[in-house]
């Protein structure tokens, strides 16, 4: 076996690993630091979808696929707009993402693509990536890969699982307002689970359906497709319609202390850093923020997972998941709350970590219950 020496390795070129490889490359501060990105894929499927708000032009606006301004929160007894100015939606394809970032990585002389299998990580006076052909090199690690000790079911996390599956259909006929998203549509609920469709119109006969679970337990692909089917059929009123992609995914919502597994030369990033926000399961944009963080701590030699992990939204999130997970039913009437008694613009605040105490206690207010209350003080 051979060995490679980096300043930097990057373990699992998705979301994270990608963002931070490629800020650190674009960063001159960086230009004579080796970058390794190390995956066993070559990373060249539209494999999933992201989806995040912002307002006006972001970094990733080449890529953006579609953005709304408005959007819909739908249940049997509730119609809500969501009018996002300032904020816009917008999806990115993931297929875009990587190979957008692809390119831009390999004009940098400084940085390496490896397609090889991680098979440990080990902390040494350097770290040690071991690899199924080879072991490399780097005085520091950024590691996607999970804990070895999580798990959704572990007793000391409370953890509900977004999974979801959806398809990309086409019609004949113009079906789709393809200005107008929808965050949710509780009209078709599965056993009074939280459960949900969510609709993004691509055109005015294109649109990515998907049936989406906040639940602590999963199902079989027959009752995604049932539920898919039933959705688009009666709550839709399509039946002429063509499946042209399918995906699916599987979130974990979390309070798991993913920030206990950073060392002082190995940083947790991604999903296996905690870079899921907990109530919602969107990434994008706060992969953006902690890379940023990273790249201000390695250039002010401090330990990159400083301040990665923020003081009073894992108390609200562990709020929020103790009711969805002892309480599941009740999912549908904590957003209608959500959505219902609060402007949109005060939810993307609140959900970007950036409000302050009065903020955070307007939206606490607006989803008090006999559950809520028991969860605050359960969590307390």
């Amino acid at each position: 076996m051979t060995s490679q020496s980096f300043d930097y390795i990057i373990v699992g070129n998705g979301l994270a690993g990608l963002q931070l490889g490629l800020r650190l490359a674009s960063d001159s501060f960086f230009a004579f630091k080796k970058i390794a990105l190390i995956d066993k894929s070559a990373k060249t499927e539209n494999d999933k979808t992201w989806c995040f708000w912002e307002k006006g032009h972001g970094k990733w606006q080449d890529i953006v696929y579609k953005t709304w301004e408005h959007g819909l929160f739908l249940s049997e007894e509730k119609r809500v707009e969501l009018d996002l100015a300032p904020y816009y939606y917008k999806m990115i394809r993931s297929g875009d993402f990587y190979n957008y970032c692809k390119t831009k990585l390999k004009t940098f002389s400084n940085v390496s693509f490896i397609e090889e299998e991680v098979t440990d990580v080990e902390e040494k006076q350097e770290v040690e990536v071991i690899t199924k052909q080879q072991t490399y090199q780097a005085k520091h690690v950024f590691d996607s890969r999970l804990p070895k000790a999580f798990s959704v079911k572990a007793k000391s996390s409370i953890s509900i699982q977004q999974h979801f599956k959806g398809w990309l259909i086409e019609t004949k006929q113009e079906a789709f307002d393809p200005e107008q998203f929808v965050m949710m549509d509780f009209s078709l609920r599965h056993r009074e689970s939280t459960s949900f469709g969510y609709i993004l119109p691509l055109t005015d006969k294109k649109a990515l359906v998907e049936y989406t679970f906040f639940t602590p337990f999963l199902v079989e692909d027959q009752t995604y497709d049932a539920l898919l089917k039933e959705y688009i059929e009666t709550r839709l009123n399509l039946h002429n319609y063509k499946i042209s992609e399918t995906e699916k995914g599987n979130i974990p919502m979390t309070n798991f202390p993913f920030y206990k597994y950073h060392s002082e030369k190995i940083t947790k990033i991604g999903t296996a850093g905690g870079w899921v926000k907990p109530a919602t399961g969107y990434s994008f944009k706060f992969t953006e923020k902690k890379v940023e963080q990273i790249i201000y701590n390695l250039k002010n030699n401090r330990n990159p997972a400083a301040q990665l992990q923020q003081k009073k939204y894992p108390f609200y999130d562990k709020i929020y998941l103790s009711v969805l997970a002892n309480h599941n039913h009740k999912g549908k009437w904590l957003f209608e709350n959500f959505y219902e008694k609060n402007e949109i613009q005060d939810i993307f605040k609140y959900l970007d970590e950036e409000t302050s105490l009065t903020e955070d206690f307007k939206i606490m207010k607006s989803l008090f219950s006999f559950e809520f209350i028991q969860a605050f003080f359960r969590t307390l």
